[in-house]
Parts: C-alpha cells; structure tokens; sequence
C-alpha cells in the first residue's frame, strides 16, 4: 500500500514524518517538492520555501521537467493540479503534500503542518482543490518555468 494520499489521522504521529505501520520508507534521497512550473502562486510557494528550509532540506522540480517525466504518474504530469512531495515515505499529494512539507521543513513549520494535519482531510483537500481550481485566474501564469538563482541551482532538477 503506497503512501500516496491521505494518511489516517489516528496512524500518523502528529509532529512526526513517521508513516504509518506497514508503510516502508521509500530512499534517503532528500525530498523533492514537484510543482506546476508556469504557475505563479506555485512560484511564490517555491520562493517561501526556499527561504524557511534553512537546513536545505527539499528540492524542487517542476512538473513538466525530466525528473517528473522518471519519478511520477502520467496524471500528475498532465493535470498539474496539485504540489507534490515525493519523499523517503513516497509519494503525497494536496494538502498531505502541504503538511509532509511543512514537517521536512521542520521547527515552527512542524508545528503548523501538524496543526493542519488534525483537520479531517476531506476539508482540508477541499480547499486545496478549491484554490487550485482557481490558481491561474486569481495569482497569474507565467509563459515559461521559474530559472533557479546562481545560490539556488543545486536545489533544482531539470
């Protein structure tokens, strides 16, 4: 059974990126946060992110790149419809991914992802669908990927 989207509340240590009994660690690679590459609201999360991981734990790629084309599904390709964190417990999507996210981050943001994580998942992945329907009218595209900065270049895959 993968670990792929919403873990339930009570199998999931609240603070922790433990996964539930059963689920086997997927590698020690560092976590990689895939995003829509054009999508400006995805962008302003990259930009965040890269800031608040200050022990440069994650790495980006954006959807419509090589490593995404080799590590996931066609229709996370294809719909580009949510964030997604493909981490040493697998991979998440939608708000999961906001929360597992978050608690690789870690310190104060730990906290916050597990915060979210005690609201039911049917309401938080409802207003995750719910912005992400509406990312593009409300935030903006941009006609090509986000290029990395010279500082950024090593947390990025093509």
């Amino acid at each position: 059974m993968p670990f792929d989207t919403d873990l339930k509340e009570n199998d999931a240590k609240k603070g922790s990126v433990d996964p539930p009994a059963g689920i086997p660690r997927q590698s020690s690679e560092q976590p990689i946060v895939f995003f829509d590459g054009v999508c400006a609201l995805c962008d302003h999360a990259v930009q965040t992110l890269l800031k608040i991981d200050r022990k440069q734990r994650l790495k980006f790629a954006p959807l419509q790149g090589e490593t995404a084309q080799s590590r996931l599904p066609e229709a996370d390709r294809l719909e580009l419809k949510t964030l997604v964190i493909c981490d040493q417990y697998g991979i998440a999507r939608y708000s999961t991914a906001v929360v597992r996210i978050l608690w690789q981050v870690g310190g104060v943001w730990s906290f916050l992802g597990s915060c979210l994580w005690l609201i039911p998942s049917p309401i938080r992945n409802w207003g995750y669908r719910f912005v992400s329907a509406r990312r593009y009218k409300w935030f903006g595209k941009h006609d090509a990927c986000r290029l990395p900065l010279p500082g950024e270049r090593d947390r990025f895959l093509p």
